[in-house]
């Protein structure tokens, strides 16, 4: 692994506080072992504000929220010394690991000191981790707090809730979310590849053609080249027809 070794200079200004323990509750998760693909529609998300280089700080920070009974002093004592992309950095790394304890602990601790853009990107992130540990009603209270704090969902943030529900069968719902990006009222932007991709093939899967179908005309609307897009679609799903796509 490649260490950059950046100064520890405080430059973000955290707040120092603490979380209460029932903000942010314990969960213990074990890693789902079964093949996940990612979908590789989501880079096109990703022009990230971060780059995957853990510096030194952001690892001795990490072994000591794993290590420490209670993670509320680290995130006072060592995470607000952090510069702010590796503090991102961290998360990210967390989020890669599957520590969904520590990592609601760090968004909770970092969510107020960032812009619109990297903040919308965060709560699609923690979206993602949520439905996969099936922790739909935390997924379902971030998405609702985006709203209340004014931020308006993009299509990745949307696409994430649709991809939780779908987690655990909960085709209706995803469908409504699905059903708003199409009207506009409550997403800024309309559905995309990553959309139509993890709805067609959920439904597809569990027998629901017809409405498959209909999206994929709905394609015709949204989708550059949607022939093309589709054929690729039935491509992958043939290639990828005995493992999991999230």
């Amino acid at each position: 692994m490649i260490l950059r070794v950046s100064q520890s200079t405080a430059l973000w200004g955290f707040q120092q506080q603490r979380w209460p323990n029932d903000q942010t509750p314990f969960l213990t998760s074990n890693f789902n072992r079964r093949q996940v693909i990612i979908c590789g529609l989501r880079s096109s998300y990703k022009a990230r504000r971060r780059t995957r280089i853990l510096s030194k700080e952001s690892i001795e920070v990490i072994h000591a929220l794993k290590l420490a009974r209670s993670p509320d002093h680290v995130l006072n004592a060592k995470l607000s010394r952090l510069l702010k992309p590796d503090a991102l950095n961290l998360l990210d790394e967390l989020q890669r690991q599957n520590q969904l304890h520590l990592s609601l602990k760090v968004f909770h601790f970092i969510r107020e000191e960032l812009g619109h853009d990297t903040l919308l990107q965060l709560y699609a992130d923690m979206i993602l981790l949520l439905g996969r540990n099936k922790r739909i009603d935390m997924a379902e209270e971030l998405f609702s707090e985006a709203l209340e704090k004014g931020l308006k969902p993009d299509t990745r943030l949307c696409s994430e809730m649709i991809g939780a529900y779908l987690q655990l069968g909960m085709a209706d719902k995803a469908m409504q979310i699905y059903a708003s990006m199409k009207e506009d009222w409550a997403c800024s932007s309309s559905p995309d590849k990553f959309t139509f991709t993890i709805l067609i093939r959920y439904l597809q899967k569990n027998g629901q053609h017809e409405l498959a179908e209909t999206l994929k005309q709905d394609c015709l609307h949204y989708v550059d080249s949607p022939d093309k897009f589709l054929q690729q679609l039935q491509q992958k799903q043939a290639r990828t027809r005995h493992v999991d796509f999230v």
